[in-house]
């Protein structure tokens, strides 16, 4: 099924509502990681069909945040999109199949990975801030700055007192963001230990998906719960009215990939984009270039 073959009906509630974080205590257990909230298709069968249908509004917005940006024109926003998850929940499919589907012109792609020696030497925010978009740009972060609370918290470099003091300072770094004109779109990839399990295997089994398997993704497995306590203080320490954290189910690949499209849409039709105007006479520079048409033959 293409995306010609279906009619694409929106969420009837918008999806970021769905699926933003709830006030209150964090408690995971209660979002299931199958689950599909808002999807308005019928399942697998027709997935492809229905993040396709999105593909032209979606890229006509992200075309008219680019011209924007590359017109110079005043108060032009930029888009950050963080992807965070444990390993096998799917960034790398996000970056595919849902941000893959606008003008890579306009987007500045950053993973993070363990600090260099050069990143250690200076604050752990210099090498995100290096890495923010430009107005106009659309930044997808491939984990982000809270891997530097996540992982010193699991392997005890951090006490209590040193995580709460950095989850403060991302948190008001995250507002001067988006009081700089930064639209923060956090998504939480949030996968099963099963279905983590089901992909480490298939990359064993898979000659060819060898590449993407890393050893030490079973050290961090069997911190599987610490991770997930880690997480649970992250999210409610960081979500906030401004800044809030959007929880992706992704044991289904098909959803995953629609479910951060469709956000990314809706945060670009908030921002009620307009296409540049024009800086020079239109109706001289027609006249100019019709003189030229026979240019080819002097």
């Amino acid at each position: 099924m293409t995306a010609d073959e279906t009619t694409y009906q929106p969420p009837e509630t918008p999806l970021s509502q769905e699926l933003r974080l709830p006030d209150g205590p964090v408690d995971l257990a209660s979002h299931d990681p199958r689950a599909t909230p808002g999807y308005p298709g019928k399942g697998k069968k027709d997935a492809d069909a229905v993040r396709l249908a999105i593909e032209p509004e979606l890229s006509e917005l992200q075309e008219r945040l680019y011209a924007s940006g590359r017109s110079g024109v005043e108060g032009t926003p930029s888009v950050l999109v963080v992807l965070q998850g444990m390993d096998t929940s799917g960034k790398g499919g996000i970056i595919r199949h849902a941000i893959g589907m606008v003008d890579p012109q306009g987007v500045q792609l950053k993973a993070f990975k363990a600090p260099t020696e050069e990143e250690r030497a200076h604050h752990y925010l210099w090498r995100i801030r290096t890495a923010l978009p430009q107005p106009g740009m659309i930044g997808i972060f491939d984990r982000s700055h809270y891997e530097d609370v996540l992982v010193p918290r699991v392997r005890g470099e951090l006490d209590e007192d040193a995580v709460g003091r950095r989850l403060a300072e991302i948190a008001q770094f995250e507002q001067e963001l988006v009081a700089g004109g930064t639209r923060l779109v956090k998504c939480f990839l949030h996968i099963s230990a099963d279905k983590q399990l089901e992909r480490l295997m298939e990359r064993l089994d898979n000659p060819d998906k060898h590449w993407k398997y890393n050893p030490g993704d079973v050290d961090s497995r069997r911190d599987w719960p610490a991770y997930q306590r880690a997480y649970i203080e992250v999210l409610g320490a960081t979500s906030t009215a401004t800044a809030p954290w959007y929880v992706i189910p992704a044991d289904r690949k098909w959803y995953r990939n629609w479910a951060v499209a469709q956000l990314l849409l809706e945060q670009l039709r908030a921002l009620d984009l307009q296409w540049p105007r024009a800086d020079f006479d239109v109706a001289v520079e027609k006249k100019r270039l019709a003189a030229t048409r026979d240019v080819a033959a002097s």
